[in-house]
């Protein structure tokens, strides 16, 4: 069994080797334990830290195209380099590295396939009230779009099996730790919260520059996600509710015409009519949104066994040569 640690890197010179010192070196169930940084454009000594501390795969990107895209590749040659687990954690150190003993856990035990470590959120002191109450809503929505219960929405301090990391891809440049939630639990992927601890905090995050401007982007986020995953919720339950305006509006008029007093109540069959109207256009729109999210499925599925060849293939060049110890790789992967 072995356990790949993705870090993905942008100019974490200073607290990469903490995030390296504080990683396990062996687990009960874990055969093997490797590290890989996916270098992402960094312009400082990011790269030549990792070389020093003795990281055994290195990808590194030639300019910075983000977290999604980093951590999208760094599951890529974790499967290339035979994971059976990859654990994702930051390479800022604010996750607790003895901790990932717990993420791996319920899946060695075969309770589930993605584990996500559950930071104390009331607990943090450099979280403002507004941003923890923002977390716990964020979280919340989640957990509504996916319809299963998420703790921590956000961390991206996580683990997954090998079949589960063939399983997902994500379009979003941003909200990626969401959009995977949402299409795990699509897939009828077992999701698991465990808790986990947090180190103090050593730089700010370069995320998001404001917290409204991040609020904005993974709400807009969110709504694309669900809309590609579940296109039906999303455009039938307001496509029902203009329905119901209008044909509240043609009951009200039929009674006033019964009475013969039809004729001073004609606005409200132009307003009933605007909203059936309306609510025709939106159950159109649905149903068009779910054909395309079945063939974007059915895409999904090709490119999953296309990389489980690849893996296949990749996995059996390793086995080829036993008693050579696989050294850093860099280059620009793509996906």
């Amino acid at each position: 069994m072995k356990l790949i640690i993705q870090i993905p890197c942008y100019n974490e010179e200073e607290t990469l080797p903490r995030t390296l010192g504080e990683l396990p070196a062996e687990i009960e169930g874990i055969d093997v334990i490797e590290t890989l940084i996916i270098n992402d454009g960094s312009t400082d000594r990011t790269l030549q830290v990792a070389r020093e501390h003795g990281v055994d795969h290195i990808v590194n990107l030639p300019c910075n195209r983000g977290l999604a895209y980093a951590w999208a590749t760094g599951l890529d040659e974790a499967l290339r380099a035979g994971a059976d687990i990859i654990v994702n954690t930051d390479g800022d150190n604010q996750y607790c590295g003895a901790d990932i003993e717990k993420l791996v856990r319920p899946i060695l035990e075969g309770e589930a396939e993605i584990v996500i470590g559950a930071r104390p959120i009331e607990d943090i002191g450099h979280f403002s009230w507004l941003k923890k109450r923002l977390q716990r809503v964020g979280s919340w929505v989640v957990s509504r779009c996916a319809g299963v219960d998420v703790d921590d929405a956000a961390s991206g301090f996580r683990a997954y099996s090998a079949e589960t990391a063939l399983a997902l891809s994500v379009r979003s440049e941003y909200s990626h730790s969401t959009e995977t939630l949402i299409r795990a639990a699509r897939l009828g992927i077992r999701i698991k919260n465990v808790p986990i601890r947090v180190n103090a905090k050593l730089r700010e995050s370069r995320l998001f520059s404001s917290m409204w401007r991040y609020l904005l982007r993974q709400a807009g986020d969110i709504f694309r996600i669900a809309t590609m995953v579940h296109p039906l919720k999303v455009f039938g339950a307001p496509a029902a509710l203009f329905f119901l305006l209008g044909s509240v509006g043609c009951i009200r008029f039929l009674l006033f015409y019964l009475n013969g007093s039809g004729s001073g109540h004609v606005q409200s069959l132009i307003f009933s009519a605007i909203f059936i109207m309306v609510a025709f256009i939106l159950a159109m729109i649905g149903l068009v949104a779910d054909m395309i999210s079945g063939n974007h499925q059915l895409i999904e599925d090709t490119l999953t066994r296309i990389k489980r060849l690849e893996v296949a293939n990749g996995v059996e060049r390793l086995a080829e040569k036993p008693n050579s110890r696989r050294g850093p790789r860099e280059g620009g992967e793509s996906r």
